[in-house]
């Protein structure tokens, strides 16, 4: 059954008709071209797929369409600026925590809703904050290192 959904993306007002029941995720792909979404497991395992919607992170491969309506929804497509990246992705590039990069941008919007509910997390919560965000390449140590860079720049920001 197809429905009209209104909602924001990336700070832009969208309309969009499908079907209820397609996923954000497919949407996202092949309805606007944003790619920064990966499809990784297709049964929100991985959390490659990561979106913010309303600012939490949330696994688009197991959103329904019609779950969105009037909802706030950010890719990373979203977070650089005037060709400037933001902290977080800064700081993932400064650090090295990235191999492949099929898990980055999941990794860094889980980190930014992470950052914006506790500015200072210690390094078991920002293990807890990511738990579920599944790197192939094993990078986890630099993974965990890019996170505390990219609070402590946040901090010195304010």
């Amino acid at each position: 059954m197809k429905a009209s959904l209104q909602f924001t993306l990336n700070g832009k007002p969208q309309r969009v008709t499908t079907e209820a029941k397609r996923t954000l995720l497919e949407v996202l792909r092949e309805d606007f071209d944003l790619t920064g979404a990966k499809y990784g497991c297709g049964e929100g395992q991985c959390r490659a797929c990561t979106v913010l919607i309303d600012g939490n992170p949330v696994r688009s491969c197991l959103t329904e369409m019609s779950e969105v309506e009037g909802r706030k929804i950010d890719t990373i497509e979203s977070l650089s600026q005037n060709g400037k990246l933001h902290p977080v992705q800064q700081a993932f590039v400064n650090e090295g925590a990235m191999q492949c990069g099929y898990c980055v941008p999941g990794m860094i919007l889980s980190t930014i809703a992470l950052l914006k509910r506790n500015a200072s997390p210690t390094e078991a919560q920002i293990v807890e904050g990511l738990n579920g965000n599944i790197c192939r390449c094993c990078g986890y140590t630099n993974i965990l290192k890019a996170v505390q860079r990219a609070a402590q720049l946040s901090r010195e920001a304010k």
